[in-house]
């Protein structure tokens, strides 16, 4: 069980970071340049909800239970994630307001690491 528990603690920790980082305060964002330059809070979508799915993913990796299905479904739960949080932002945290580029900054975030768990697997189903 404790075996079980170390192969999440990645994701339950970033899970945590996320949605941390997503209920701040607008006011609490530091103000810097840096964030105005090439949409760099698209950007920290993408890796923040790659990342998301990458750990969620990984310990299936080499079991009988990855499967392309599985990482689709941890993809499209991640995504729905990004949705409902976008809806947190908009009705219940100060300062924030709902994006629809956030929304699709976290579904090419998710996508791209499900491809990235898909080719893993079928690499490590290869070597196997």
């Amino acid at each position: 069980m404790k075996s079980i528990f170390l192969k999440f603690l990645p994701a339950v920790l970033m899970s945590i970071i996320s949605f941390i980082l997503l209920i701040m305060p607008g006011s609490d964002i530091p103000k810097s340049s840096l964030f105005d330059i090439l949409y760099f809070d698209k950007w920290v979508h993408i890796g923040m909800f790659g990342l998301l799915t990458i750990f969620w993913g990984y310990p299936f990796l080499k079991t009988t239970k990855g499967s392309v299905k599985l990482f689709c479904k941890i993809s499209v739960l991640v995504i729905l994630y990004g949705i409902a949080m976008e809806f947190v932002q908009k009705y219940w945290t100060v300062g924030r307001s709902f994006d629809i580029f956030d929304i699709l900054a976290d579904s090419f975030g998710s996508i791209v690491a499900c491809f990235f768990l898909i080719a893993k697997l079928k690499k490590s189903k290869l070597l196997i």
